[in-house]
């Protein structure tokens, strides 16, 4: 087990609590509700839900959410057949070199809804698990922004991020003296690089539902590999 901590931990479970009284969206009234877990629940006790956005860019205040996909998992299993995928009309207009990336085209946005019309079942899906993300500006970020432009209030809940994870155990991997002198530099944190330590398989990038899969999986084996069914959840949720 490395000797890393997070340094942004919190406790999310009055966070939340504070959040539904302060909230005026009764959707989101009914999100901070649900509640979370206590800062010392095992892992193995966990309920999560890995999530993926697709976007028309990278800046959360200019660029739209154009797909959504997750799927539950705990530590043993992941639930496929409880995956949900949704396409977004975007708050911005799509850019061609964000479908040369994702592959996503007008024609596919055509009739989809915005984000409000899937609101309520996305939180549904969120609420009360711990959400497994791999770079949490993305997700987190995106969707704060997109509530704050659509009910002028926007959202915050506890994340693990696989990124960060992987961020960390580089940092440990190649600090010291004697890794300077061997110039041992990090390697990529990219979800694709960072399975690929794993063994796990190769997926096709920029689906949002595939990249969803693919960051439950890799969590299931960076808890393996650097932690335990057993390690409090404190330790790695931002």
């Amino acid at each position: 087990m490395n000797n890393f901590s997070n340094q942004e931990i919190l406790n999310w479970a009055a966070l939340l609590k504070l959040k539904a009284k302060n909230s005026k969206d009764p959707r989101l009234v009914d999100f901070y509700n649900t509640g979370t877990y206590s800062n010392e629940t095992p892992l193995n006790d966990i309920d999560f839900v890995a999530l993926d956005f697709e976007t028309t860019g990278l800046d959360s205040q200019q660029n739209g959410i154009i797909s959504i996909g997750l799927v539950p998992f705990n530590l043993q299993r992941i639930f496929c057949r409880k995956a949900k995928e949704w396409y977004l009309n975007p708050q911005d207009k799509l850019q061609e070199n964000s479908i040369i990336i994702h592959g996503i085209t007008h024609s596919d946005l055509q009739d989809a809804p915005d984000l409000l019309r899937i609101l309520e079942q996305l939180l549904a899906e969120l609420a009360g698990k711990v959400v497994v993300v791999h770079y949490r500006h993305i997700e987190r970020d995106f969707l704060d922004h997109t509530l704050r432009l659509l009910i002028n209030e926007g959202i915050i809940f506890p994340v693990i991020d696989t990124m960060q994870i992987e961020a960390n155990l580089q940092r440990v991997n190649t600090s010291g003296l004697l890794n300077f002198f061997k110039r041992k530099r990090p390697e990529s944190i990219r979800l694709a690089n960072s399975r690929d330590r794993y063994n796990l398989p190769a997926y096709a990038p920029h689906d949002a539902l595939t990249d969803a899969i693919a960051t439950a999986e890799l969590l299931q084996a960076q808890i393996k590999y650097h932690f335990s069914p057993d390690t409090a959840i404190k330790k790695l949720w931002l």
